[in-house]
Protein backbone atom coordinates (compact mmCIF):
# COMPACT_ATOMS: atom_id res chain seq x y z
CA UNK A 1 0.00 0.00 0.00
CA UNK A 2 1.92 3.05 1.26
CA UNK A 3 5.70 3.33 1.39
CA UNK A 4 7.06 4.73 4.66
CA UNK A 5 9.91 7.27 4.88
CA UNK A 6 11.27 9.72 7.43
CA UNK A 7 12.93 13.10 7.03
CA UNK A 8 16.20 12.01 8.57
CA UNK A 9 17.12 15.03 10.69
CA UNK A 10 13.90 14.51 12.65
CA UNK A 11 15.77 11.52 14.11
CA UNK A 12 19.44 12.46 14.12
CA UNK A 13 22.19 14.26 12.26
CA UNK A 14 23.89 10.86 12.14
CA UNK A 15 22.41 9.23 9.05
CA UNK A 16 23.34 5.73 10.25
CA UNK A 17 21.16 6.22 13.34
CA UNK A 18 18.27 7.52 11.25
CA UNK A 19 18.55 4.72 8.68
CA UNK A 20 18.60 2.02 11.35
CA UNK A 21 15.39 3.35 12.92
CA UNK A 22 13.59 3.62 9.58
CA UNK A 23 14.61 0.06 8.75
CA UNK A 24 13.48 -1.19 12.19
CA UNK A 25 9.98 0.16 11.53
CA UNK A 26 9.71 -1.36 8.08
CA UNK A 27 10.38 1.87 6.23
CA UNK A 28 11.40 2.00 2.60
CA UNK A 29 13.23 5.30 2.21
CA UNK A 30 15.01 8.31 3.64
CA UNK A 31 14.21 11.93 2.84
CA UNK A 32 17.30 14.13 3.05
CA UNK A 33 17.22 17.55 4.70
CA UNK A 34 20.21 18.31 6.96
CA UNK A 35 22.84 15.60 7.48
CA UNK A 36 25.96 15.86 9.64
CA UNK A 37 25.01 19.51 10.30
CA UNK A 38 25.05 20.34 6.59
CA UNK A 39 22.24 21.50 4.35
CA UNK A 40 21.79 19.29 1.26
CA UNK A 41 23.48 21.85 -0.99
CA UNK A 42 26.50 21.87 1.35
CA UNK A 43 27.16 18.15 1.04
CA UNK A 44 30.48 17.23 -0.54
CA UNK A 45 31.39 14.22 -2.66
CA UNK A 46 32.52 12.19 0.35
CA UNK A 47 29.28 12.99 2.20
CA UNK A 48 27.18 11.94 -0.77
CA UNK A 49 29.04 8.66 -1.08
CA UNK A 50 28.46 8.01 2.63
CA UNK A 51 24.74 8.62 2.16
CA UNK A 52 24.63 6.19 -0.76
CA UNK A 53 26.50 3.54 1.22
CA UNK A 54 24.37 3.91 4.36
CA UNK A 55 21.13 3.72 2.38
CA UNK A 56 22.35 0.65 0.49
CA UNK A 57 23.52 -1.03 3.70
CA UNK A 58 20.02 -0.71 5.15
CA UNK A 59 18.19 -1.52 1.93
CA UNK A 60 16.62 1.94 1.73
CA UNK A 61 16.01 4.34 -1.12
CA UNK A 62 16.27 8.13 -1.07
CA UNK A 63 12.75 9.40 -1.78
CA UNK A 64 13.44 13.12 -2.01
CA UNK A 65 15.61 16.12 -1.20
CA UNK A 66 13.91 18.49 1.27
CA UNK A 67 15.55 21.72 0.14
CA UNK A 68 14.99 25.25 1.49
CA UNK A 69 14.66 26.57 -2.08
CA UNK A 70 12.80 29.88 -2.24
CA UNK A 71 12.46 30.17 1.51
CA UNK A 72 13.74 33.69 1.01
CA UNK A 73 12.40 37.22 0.57
CA UNK A 74 10.43 37.77 -2.61
CA UNK A 75 11.93 40.54 -4.72
CA UNK A 76 15.42 40.35 -3.22
CA UNK A 77 17.49 39.66 -6.34
CA UNK A 78 20.60 38.61 -4.41
CA UNK A 79 18.69 36.06 -2.31
CA UNK A 80 16.84 34.75 -5.35
CA UNK A 81 20.06 34.20 -7.29
CA UNK A 82 21.61 32.41 -4.33
CA UNK A 83 18.59 30.13 -4.13
CA UNK A 84 18.82 29.29 -7.84
CA UNK A 85 22.39 28.18 -7.13
CA UNK A 86 21.05 26.12 -4.20
CA UNK A 87 18.54 24.47 -6.53
CA UNK A 88 21.23 23.58 -9.08
CA UNK A 89 23.32 21.91 -6.37
CA UNK A 90 20.31 20.04 -4.98
CA UNK A 91 19.35 18.78 -8.44
CA UNK A 92 22.89 17.43 -8.86
CA UNK A 93 22.53 15.78 -5.43
CA UNK A 94 19.19 14.24 -6.43
CA UNK A 95 20.82 12.64 -9.46
CA UNK A 96 23.61 11.21 -7.30
CA UNK A 97 21.04 9.78 -4.88
CA UNK A 98 18.67 8.44 -7.57
CA UNK A 99 15.62 10.52 -6.74
CA UNK A 100 13.50 12.87 -8.85
CA UNK A 101 11.75 14.81 -6.10
CA UNK A 102 12.94 18.23 -4.96
CA UNK A 103 10.88 19.93 -2.22
CA UNK A 104 10.57 23.69 -2.85
CA UNK A 105 8.70 26.72 -1.50
CA UNK A 106 7.08 29.96 -2.69
CA UNK A 107 8.98 32.68 -0.75
CA UNK A 108 8.35 33.93 2.78
CA UNK A 109 4.80 35.08 3.40
CA UNK A 110 3.99 38.76 2.86
CA UNK A 111 0.82 40.67 3.86
CA UNK A 112 -2.06 40.62 1.40
CA UNK A 113 -2.74 38.47 -1.62
CA UNK A 114 0.39 36.74 -2.92
CA UNK A 115 1.62 38.13 -6.27
CA UNK A 116 1.15 34.77 -7.96
CA UNK A 117 1.86 35.90 -11.51
CA UNK A 118 5.19 37.39 -10.45
CA UNK A 119 6.02 34.30 -8.39
CA UNK A 120 5.15 32.12 -11.39
CA UNK A 121 7.65 34.15 -13.40
CA UNK A 122 10.29 33.45 -10.75
CA UNK A 123 9.61 29.73 -11.28
CA UNK A 124 10.33 29.77 -15.01
CA UNK A 125 14.06 29.17 -14.56
CA UNK A 126 13.47 26.35 -12.01
CA UNK A 127 10.95 24.78 -14.39
CA UNK A 128 13.47 24.84 -17.23
CA UNK A 129 15.97 23.14 -14.93
CA UNK A 130 13.37 20.53 -13.99
CA UNK A 131 12.59 19.84 -17.65
CA UNK A 132 16.25 19.52 -18.61
CA UNK A 133 17.18 17.41 -15.58
CA UNK A 134 14.06 15.19 -15.32
CA UNK A 135 13.16 16.51 -11.87
CA UNK A 136 9.84 17.11 -10.10
CA UNK A 137 9.49 20.32 -8.06
CA UNK A 138 7.20 19.63 -5.10
CA UNK A 139 5.54 22.73 -3.64
CA UNK A 140 4.87 22.26 0.07
CA UNK A 141 1.93 24.02 1.72
CA UNK A 142 3.83 25.83 4.46
CA UNK A 143 2.25 28.49 6.74
CA UNK A 144 5.36 30.68 6.75
CA UNK A 145 5.35 30.99 2.94
CA UNK A 146 3.07 32.49 0.28
CA UNK A 147 1.56 29.04 -0.42
CA UNK A 148 0.49 28.88 3.20
CA UNK A 149 -2.33 26.38 2.75
CA UNK A 150 -3.99 24.06 0.26
CA UNK A 151 -6.15 26.76 -1.33
CA UNK A 152 -3.23 29.11 -1.98
CA UNK A 153 -1.02 26.25 -3.17
CA UNK A 154 -3.74 25.18 -5.61
CA UNK A 155 -4.07 28.77 -6.87
CA UNK A 156 -0.39 28.75 -7.71
CA UNK A 157 -0.38 25.27 -9.26
CA UNK A 158 -3.32 26.15 -11.52
CA UNK A 159 -1.53 29.27 -12.69
CA UNK A 160 1.79 27.52 -13.36
CA UNK A 161 0.00 24.52 -14.91
CA UNK A 162 3.13 22.47 -15.53
CA UNK A 163 3.64 18.72 -15.07
CA UNK A 164 7.02 19.30 -13.42
CA UNK A 165 5.44 21.35 -10.59
CA UNK A 166 3.39 19.25 -8.19
CA UNK A 167 2.22 19.23 -4.55
CA UNK A 168 3.90 17.87 -1.44
CA UNK A 169 0.81 17.60 0.75
CA UNK A 170 1.33 18.23 4.47
CA UNK A 171 -1.93 17.87 6.46
CA UNK A 172 -0.17 19.01 9.63
CA UNK A 173 0.95 22.25 8.00
CA UNK A 174 -2.61 22.79 6.79
CA UNK A 175 -3.92 22.51 10.34
CA UNK A 176 -1.14 24.84 11.51
CA UNK A 177 -2.24 27.66 9.20
CA UNK A 178 -4.82 29.95 10.80
CA UNK A 179 -6.53 30.75 7.47
CA UNK A 180 -7.17 27.18 6.34
CA UNK A 181 -10.13 24.87 6.82
CA UNK A 182 -9.94 21.24 7.89
CA UNK A 183 -6.82 19.51 6.62
CA UNK A 184 -8.95 16.47 5.84
CA UNK A 185 -11.18 16.31 3.95
CA UNK A 186 -11.10 19.94 2.75
CA UNK A 187 -7.40 20.59 2.18
CA UNK A 188 -6.80 17.15 0.74
CA UNK A 189 -9.67 17.50 -1.73
CA UNK A 190 -8.29 20.86 -2.87
CA UNK A 191 -4.79 19.55 -3.64
CA UNK A 192 -5.55 15.95 -4.61
CA UNK A 193 -5.02 16.42 -8.38
CA UNK A 194 -1.38 17.49 -7.83
CA UNK A 195 -0.20 15.36 -4.89
CA UNK A 196 2.96 13.33 -5.50
CA UNK A 197 4.32 13.05 -1.94
CA UNK A 198 2.92 13.32 1.60
CA UNK A 199 4.50 14.69 4.78
CA UNK A 200 3.16 13.68 8.18
CA UNK A 201 3.18 15.65 11.42
CA UNK A 202 0.58 16.26 14.12
CA UNK A 203 -0.31 19.23 16.32
CA UNK A 204 -2.82 20.83 18.63
CA UNK A 205 -4.00 24.33 19.47
CA UNK A 206 -3.50 25.28 23.10
CA UNK A 207 -6.12 27.21 25.14
CA UNK A 208 -4.10 30.41 24.71
CA UNK A 209 -4.23 30.10 20.90
CA UNK A 210 -0.73 28.79 20.30
CA UNK A 211 0.07 25.77 18.14
CA UNK A 212 2.41 23.04 19.26
CA UNK A 213 3.61 19.78 17.82
CA UNK A 214 2.41 16.57 19.46
CA UNK A 215 3.01 12.84 19.19
CA UNK A 216 1.71 11.61 15.87
CA UNK A 217 -1.88 10.42 16.08
CA UNK A 218 -2.75 12.41 19.21
CA UNK A 219 -3.42 15.76 17.57
CA UNK A 220 -6.11 17.48 15.55
CA UNK A 221 -5.60 16.02 12.08
CA UNK A 222 -7.95 13.20 11.04
CA UNK A 223 -5.19 10.92 9.83
CA UNK A 224 -7.31 7.78 9.83
CA UNK A 225 -9.68 9.50 7.42
CA UNK A 226 -6.73 10.80 5.41
CA UNK A 227 -5.11 7.39 5.10
CA UNK A 228 -8.38 5.75 4.10
CA UNK A 229 -8.88 8.39 1.40
CA UNK A 230 -5.33 7.98 0.09
CA UNK A 231 -5.86 4.23 -0.10
CA UNK A 232 -9.22 4.60 -1.84
CA UNK A 233 -7.72 7.08 -4.32
CA UNK A 234 -4.89 4.69 -5.21
CA UNK A 235 -2.04 6.75 -3.80
CA UNK A 236 1.08 4.59 -3.90
CA UNK A 237 3.73 7.16 -3.04
CA UNK A 238 5.59 7.84 0.18
CA UNK A 239 4.31 8.86 3.58
CA UNK A 240 7.27 10.76 4.97
CA UNK A 241 7.24 11.45 8.72
CA UNK A 242 8.32 14.96 9.67
CA UNK A 243 8.03 14.59 13.44
CA UNK A 244 8.26 18.29 14.45
CA UNK A 245 7.74 17.29 18.11
CA UNK A 246 10.10 16.72 20.99
CA UNK A 247 9.15 15.09 24.26
CA UNK A 248 10.98 17.29 26.76
CA UNK A 249 11.24 20.62 24.98
CA UNK A 250 9.63 22.70 22.27
CA UNK A 251 11.46 23.30 19.01
CA UNK A 252 12.12 27.07 18.65
CA UNK A 253 10.12 28.83 15.94
CA UNK A 254 13.19 29.75 13.92
CA UNK A 255 14.18 26.10 13.70
CA UNK A 256 10.64 25.04 12.82
CA UNK A 257 10.69 27.45 9.88
CA UNK A 258 14.23 26.59 8.83
CA UNK A 259 15.18 23.15 10.21
CA UNK A 260 18.86 22.33 10.23
CA UNK A 261 21.55 20.80 12.37
CA UNK A 262 22.05 19.33 15.80
CA UNK A 263 19.98 21.96 17.62
CA UNK A 264 16.97 20.96 15.54
CA UNK A 265 17.58 17.20 15.79
CA UNK A 266 18.13 17.25 19.57
CA UNK A 267 15.60 14.92 21.20
CA UNK A 268 14.36 13.73 17.84
CA UNK A 269 15.36 10.09 18.12
CA UNK A 270 13.08 9.28 21.06
CA UNK A 271 10.21 11.41 19.76
CA UNK A 272 10.33 9.97 16.25
CA UNK A 273 10.46 6.42 17.55
CA UNK A 274 7.19 7.05 19.42
CA UNK A 275 5.64 8.68 16.35
CA UNK A 276 6.66 5.78 14.10
CA UNK A 277 5.12 3.31 16.52
CA UNK A 278 1.89 5.28 16.56
CA UNK A 279 1.92 5.62 12.76
CA UNK A 280 2.44 1.91 12.29
CA UNK A 281 -0.47 1.13 14.63
CA UNK A 282 -2.73 3.54 12.77
CA UNK A 283 -1.85 2.12 9.36
CA UNK A 284 -2.54 -1.40 10.63
CA UNK A 285 -6.16 -0.44 11.29
CA UNK A 286 -6.80 0.32 7.60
Amino acid sequence: MFKLAVITDEISQDLSVAAAMVKDFGGAALEIRSVWDKDPYELEDADIERIRNIAAEHGLKICGIATPFYKCDFGDAEQEQRHLDILRKCIALAHRLDTQLIRVFTFWKQPGTPPWEQIAEKFQAPIRMAEQEDIILGIENEPSTMAANARKTADFLRLVNHPRVRSIWDPGNEAWDDESGAAFPDGYATLKPWIVHVHLKDLKHTPDGKVEGVKFGTGEVDYIGQFKALKADGYDGYLSLETHWRIRHEIPDDLLQRPKGSAFSFGGEEATRQCLQSLREMLATI
